[in-house]
């Protein structure tokens, strides 16, 4: 049986130094992904943060409450064997980034898209080598291969791990260019995501708030900060 279905059988759960990084003791047993493959991690900070998961658990195990132990396991489970299409995917968000498709009106709604999201544009240009071109409305625009080439290379330098979590800075915010501004230290990853959602929070300043619509945002950022979290435990 596998101890994600199992109740706590464990007194303590501890980070220990293996061949080729760190893994997570549940007392003398190390602990496995679902796929049983040694669960080895990168860095100590990352691994007593698994295990801090391990050590929270009450009764049945609830895999729901160990975000950092997931995006753990689906590292080497789902990311590490096709590496190369996972890079390829994400990369691929650089050709219709969020930031790149812009409201044709109201005035101010053009207005706040331009002062939030034209600096990490220039910064995405300068530093990265990877300018790339706005347009308006939702109508295809091809972005020049070169800064494609430029995007892929960066992604490309991802380990598994560093991968997973970057995952989810892309998907949920929808922007290549914002996953990489939080990686790279340009912006924090709270400040990436209110930039993610200038559309939305125009819309409920408009309109009011959804309570439905609310609570989902609610996850994704907390999903977001979290993916967040992780890379920086990575390195």
């Amino acid at each position: 049986m596998s101890v994600w279905s199992a109740r706590r059988f464990w007194t303590s759960a501890t980070a220990v130094p293996v061949e080729g990084g760190f893994t997570v003791h549940l007392d003398a047993r190390p602990v496995r992904t679902p796929l049983k493959a040694p669960l080895v991690l990168p860095t100590q900070a990352l691994a007593e943060a698994v295990a801090a998961e391990w050590q929270a658990q009450e009764g049945r195990i609830d895999p729901e409450t160990m975000p950092f132990t997931r995006t753990a396991n689906s590292a080497i489970d789902k990311v590490a064997p096709q590496q190369d299409a996972v890079v390829a995917m994400l990369a691929a968000y650089g050709a219709t980034d969020l930031l790149c498709y812009r409201a044709e009106g109201p005035a101010d709604l053009v207005a706040r898209q331009a002062e939030a999201w034209d600096p990490l544009l220039d910064w995405a240009a300068q530093a990265l080598g990877a300018p790339l071109l706005v347009t308006t409305g939702v109508m295809h625009i091809d972005q020049p291969p070169e800064s494609l080439g430029m995007l892929y290379r960066r992604v490309s330098l991802f380990d598994p791990f560093q991968l997973s979590a970057f995952h989810d800075l892309v998907a949920i915010s929808g922007s290549l260019v914002l996953g990489l501004a939080v990686t790279a230290g340009r912006l924090g990853a709270e400040a990436a995501w209110t930039l993610s959602r200038i559309d939305e929070d125009w819309q409920i300043s408009l309109w009011g708030e959804d309570e439905e619509a609310a609570e989902i945002a609610a996850r994704k950022q907390a999903a977001f900060l979290q993916a967040d979290r992780f890379f920086g435990l990575c390195g």
